[in-house]
């Protein structure tokens, strides 16, 4: 398991702010739960909005790109939103990443309780095993 720290998520702001700073979005909107801290560090430093529902003109963000599903489901709503995530395990494509890696370790994020991301982890692998 990766552990991430503040100073790590705050990096992560840093990067996604540069790149999107002076774009024209709306608003930023957090996937709940693990976009939700990216999206209010994303709307201080941008100055942008942090809003309770996605459209077509805001920045939408999650903590990690893993298999896609939670994203892909939000783009075929709002294809025209811009998406980000902390962390992509995959290289971008339609949506951009602070971090790209390619490992498969499970990513424990400074927000989240380590005993439950430990129960988390084991579940969603089983799951993934079911399917």
């Amino acid at each position: 398991m990766k552990q991430l720290n503040w100073a790590d998520f705050d990096a992560c702001v840093q990067v996604l702010t540069e790149r999107y700073s002076g774009r024209s979005l709306n608003g930023v909107f957090g996937i709940p739960r693990g976009g939700l801290c990216l999206a209010v560090g994303l709307s201080h430093a941008l100055g942008l909005p942090l809003l309770m529902e996605p459209d077509n003109h805001c920045l939408i963000v999650d903590d990690v790109f893993e298999t896609g599903r939670t994203l892909q489901g939000l783009r075929l709503q709002w294809p025209q939103a811009t998406y980000a995530v902390w962390i992509s395990k995959s290289p971008p494509q339609w949506w951009d990443a602070a971090e790209v890696t390619l490992s498969s370790e499970w990513l424990l994020f400074p927000w989240e309780n380590a005993a439950k991301a430990i129960a988390d982890e084991s579940h969603y692998r089983q799951s993934r095993l079911d399917s």
